[in-house]
């Protein structure tokens, strides 16, 4: 079976910016190599869903070994994506916590490869919250194909 987007893309304009690396780097800690997320491209009034775009560059510190003569971009770091869309959301919708700790990681399945070139667009849906932790689920979408989903779990600091 094909796996759904965790909700409905329609209307939603990918290339828009709602919050660029500006703002993000006011709400999440990450800088330079470690920062996964370009652009947050969409954020629905409720706070509960989002979009996130990661630019998968060449020269990312990567490249050259992951894979030699066939970068395929870790796994590991579609995962610190999400988490960070996660994070930029509870946070974001907390408004009052400076931080937010990774506390699990489920369910992660991958469907694709993503390389460098590629636009990488996390989607996120928070499905628990309270003030001491949040769940967040998250898909990775590449040229309209899933290339990944995972469950986030965060408690905030």
């Amino acid at each position: 079976m094909v796996p759904q987007f965790l909700f409905d893309l329609t209307g939603i304009d990918l290339n828009s910016v709602q919050f660029g690396v500006e703002e993000i780097e006011k709400i999440n800690p990450h800088r330079g190599a470690m920062r996964m997320i370009d652009a947050i491209t969409f954020m629905s009034p409720e706070m509960d869903r989002a979009i996130a775009r990661k630019d998968v560059r060449g020269d990312e510190f990567w490249v050259p070994g992951h894979i030699p003569g066939r970068p395929i971009f870790p796994g590991v770091l579609m995962i610190e994506a999400a988490a960070q869309l996660a994070s930029f959301v509870t946070l974001k919708r907390l408004g009052d916590v400076p931080f937010m700790g990774f506390a699990g990681v489920d369910e992660v399945k991958f469907r694709g490869q993503v390389v460098p070139g590629d636009s990488l667009y996390v989607l996120g849906s928070l499905v628990e919250f309270r003030r001491r932790r949040s769940v967040c689920k998250g898909q990775g979408i590449v040229r309209g194909t899933m290339v990944f989903e995972v469950t986030i779990t965060g408690m905030p600091m």
